[in-house]
């Protein structure tokens, strides 16, 4: 048993490695253990750990459904085996999810404050209640070694059907509702993952993972224990794994013709090259592979096939997570130490599992490990001649030793130097700028991303005007009723720059994302600024902050400050750029679009900012095709009147 002893020693000393860095990644935080930032907030955990790691425990509903719905009795002896590593990879998603959360203790808050409208909303509930399930459908396993809670397993066992089902279901759900978080990035996603049918392609491929995992699951543990697979079972699996695979390539390549986008799978980018790589390991080279009756019964082809099929399948979901967004989010590569923590949460996996095969009743013929058995020899650590103990304590005494030293290790290689914030990157706001030449019309693209916005001014001042009795409320556009006769500029633009007329938004709102000091309080203070000094605007006695200081219209009377947000005025901070943007717009938009019955959908993101195929991307499509807008979300408004 060689074998599971060295694989034991690998596994624990992965484990151990990890356990390190994951306890340096909850001490000093992301920072200081990814290469995430701001603009690449999702990364290789999310990719492999959580999105992969879902659908490579898919095996568990596939193996049950094929069983207790299908009624195919020779596959039984698969059942067990997979609902344990179903559970098991849930277990280690919701740990992944742990350790990418920014504040994992938050974890607990969509339990009680519910998001209906979030796809991760669904998937997160559909997690949490699935692991439940699968923890009830296993629990019998263990628990037929104990006569004590003979009660308790009889009772579960009397509802394994419906357990069954509601698993099923649970899983399809949220398989599919992963491909529907992507449903809303059509501008960030290449055009060859991208498609409608996200939702129907993630479940047909678990579905298809779900089979390979059980065939890889199950050669690689009879490998390991010596115990020859049911390599004739295994066999009628894997046919059947060709028409999932068949259907899955069907769907994509039909979708990917319709919609005018196979000419970028032959455009010799290295996105197209990697289409063709990730079709190749997942779908072309299984089902050759799987074709033949001869091939299919060879226990090396079957695991050569499965081991392509996962590889392929999970390569897709790592592309559709983030590779295929290396346009629109930058490139990323993920540290040593995020590889580090995923290897190490497989690993701990890996070991729960085999302990539950050597412990209970998993397989029908339960392998046991010859040095945990009473009439085994002396074990001596061979270096010093030293005696391990008994035989059941040797093997701990090993692999304590191992992840002790590998966790040492692991806390000896932490770089010391990533234990800073980089803080908050700030993005100057550009100018807008004219369409074709006509002041009337501008291109408002703050960051120059091209999620560019077109603004006519004569449209929306001539709105204003006709609805100028009809403005009420908290909302800003209300300040056109106070606004001086028939001057609507000040609704919009509600504060200038000394020496200005009309001020446009980017000069005071210079910030991107973050807040902006508008008062500038240091040049203010400052020798070579306006040199005024602190009793000047302050209260003596009192502390020196916003609420202590004078109104600014103390010293600049001819500003109209009074159009301002009351929360700005008093901080003496205005929004940011977006902010500001979203706050003068959407919450005139909401309003509007309950008053219009033509317009529902004034409010939403697409009405505004019309995203298209970049120039390059437009001309290695077939037909021109644009992107379909699936991005139907409203932004909350900061100050909105809910009238």
């Amino acid at each position: 048993m060689n074998r599971v002893r060295n694989a034991k020693l690998i596994l624990w000393l992965v484990t151990g490695f990890a356990a390190a860095v994951a306890v340096n990644r909850f001490i000093f935080g992301l920072g200081a253990t990814t290469n995430l930032n701001d603009e690449v907030p999702w990364g290789f955990w999310i990719g492999f750990d959580v999105v992969s790691g879902v659908a490579l425990a898919a095996g568990g509903f596939v193996a049950t459904a094929i069983f207790y719905i299908m009624k195919r009795e020779e596959f039984h002896e698969l059942v067990k085996p997979a609902v344990l590593t179903a559970f098991l990879g849930y277990v280690a998603v919701i740990f992944s999810l742990l350790v990418d959360l920014g504040l994992p203790w938050n974890i607990w808050h969509m339990i009680i404050y519910w998001n209906p409208h979030s796809p991760l909303f669904e998937v997160g509930w559909c997690v949490m209640l699935y692991t439940t399930v699968l923890i009830l459908e296993f629990s019998p396993v263990p628990l037929e070694k104990y006569s004590r809670y003979a009660r308790i397993r009889n009772f579960l066992m009397k509802f394994r059907f419906p357990l069954v089902l509601l698993g099923i279901m649970l899983s399809t759900l949220h398989q599919s509702s992963l491909g529907t978080l992507f449903l809303i990035m059509p501008s960030k996603l290449y055009p060859l993952w991208y498609s409608h049918l996200l939702p129907l392609l993630f479940f047909v491929s678990a579905v298809a993972l779900g089979m390979a995992t059980v065939i890889f699951e199950n050669l690689t543990c009879h490998w390991l224990y010596r115990k020859a697979s049911k390599t004739y079972v295994l066999s009628k699996l894997s046919q059947a794994m060709i028409w999932v695979l068949l259907c899955y390539f069907l769907i994509r390549i039909v979708d990917i013709v319709a919609a005018g986008k196979f000419g970028l799978i032959f455009n010799g980018s290295w996105l197209s090259n990697l289409f063709i790589i990730e079709t190749l390991l997942s779908v072309i080279i299984p089902i050759i592979l799987f074709s033949s009756s001869r091939l299919r019964n060879n226990v090396k082809i079957q695991w050569l096939g499965s081991t392509t099929a996962i590889v392929g399948i999970v390569l897709n979901r790592m592309d559709v997570a983030g590779l295929a967004m290396v346009g629109a989010t930058k490139w990323y590569a993920p540290s040593w130490m995020e590889v580090a923590v995923t290897c190490g949460i497989l690993s701990a996996a890996a070991l729960v599992f085999l302990f539950a095969v050597e412990k209970f009743n998993v397989w029908e013929e339960r392998p046991e490990d010859p040095e945990t058995l009473p009439h085994t020899p002396p074990s001596f650590d061979l270096p010093s001649y030293t005696w391990l103990g008994p035989p059941d304590t040797a093997s701990i005494t090993r692999y304590t030793l191992v992840f002790v030293l590998s966790f040492a290790a692991g806390m000896a290689l932490m770089p010391g130097n990533r234990l800073y914030a980089e803080g908050v990157y700030h993005i100057k706001v550009k100018p807008a700028t004219a369409v074709d030449n006509l002041a009337d019309t501008l291109c408002i693209n703050g960051n120059r991303d091209d999620q560019y916005v077109v603004f006519s001014h004569r449209a929306h001042i001539s709105w204003i005007s006709s609805h100028r009795a009809s403005l009420s409320g908290g909302s800003i556009i209300a300040i056109a009723r106070t606004a001086g006769g028939a001057d609507s500029c000040i609704i919009c633009h509600h504060l200038n720059l000394p020496g200005e007329r009309i001020s446009s938004c980017w000069e005071c709102h210079t910030e991107m994302y973050t807040s902006v000091d508008f008062f500038k309080h240091d040049w203010h203070a400052s020798g070579s600024g306006a040199n005024i000094k602190c009793v000047s605007c302050h209260q003596k006695g009192v502390t020196r902050d916003s609420n202590s200081a004078k109104d600014c219209t103390a010293c600049h009377p001819a500003y109209r400050f009074s159009t301002v947000t009351v929360g700005s005025r008093e901080k003496y901070y205005i929004y940011s750029y977006v902010d500001a943007m979203h706050e003068m717009c959407v919450s005139c938009h909401v309003v509007e679009s309950r008053r219009i019955k033509e317009k529902p959908a004034l409010a939403q993101c697409a009405t505004c900012h019309r995203v298209g195929n970049p120039p390059d991307l437009s001309r290695s499509l077939k037909w021109n095709v644009e992107f379909p807008r699936f991005n139907n979300v409203v932004l909350p408004p900061l100050n909105v009147n809910k009238e």
